[in-house]
């Protein structure tokens, strides 16, 4: 008996490996594949323009108007906010494309989900495969991203931007 217990566990284990092996392929091309690309694809959402889109993402962005009462999580002081730059925060990317106006959009790049870094210069920067969009309405300007950002509706009172 123990003449066939060798080879059972050689092949066994050569069968372990191998489809631990093949099991690690599969989840390393699918986190570089973007199998949750699908899911950050924004081809049906309109350009940020100020159109109503749905959901808690979409709309427009108020500059300066107060609605009094209500509302979201404050984000930030207009002050933290440079002029023809911006902030990430979390899922949001606020930025002020002019003196006075302030935008945010999806801190999610429309290529394959990473989160954007930063906004230097007029336009919002995603690491990852180096998509760039837009500061002012989210549309794409060079990388592999070929769908906007989609647009985040912000209230600013006073000197707090927050969520609408």
């Amino acid at each position: 008996m123990t003449g066939t217990q060798g080879p059972a566990r050689s092949v066994a284990r050569r069968t372990v490996v191998t489809a631990a092996g093949g099991a690690g392929l599969v989840a390393a091309l699918t986190a570089c594949g973007g199998g949750s690309e699908g899911s950050t694809e924004v081809a049906d959402t309109p350009p940020a323009d100020g159109g109503t889109t749905g959901g808690t993402t979409g709309g427009t962005s108020s500059t300066g108007s107060s609605t009094g009462g209500g509302g979201g999580e404050v984000l930030a002081k207009t002050a933290d906010i440079p002029e023809s730059g911006g902030k990430v925060f979390g899922d949001v990317v606020v930025t002020q494309p002019q003196a006075g106006e302030f935008k945010a959009f999806s801190s999610k790049c429309t290529h394959q989900g990473c989160a954007v870094k930063d906004v230097s210069e007029g336009l919002i920067n995603c690491p990852c495969h180096n998509s760039m969009f837009d500061a002012s309405d989210g549309s794409p300007k060079g990388g592999p991203a070929t769908s906007p950002l989609p647009s985040v509706s912000i209230v600013v009172e006073g000197d707090s931007i927050r969520l609408a």
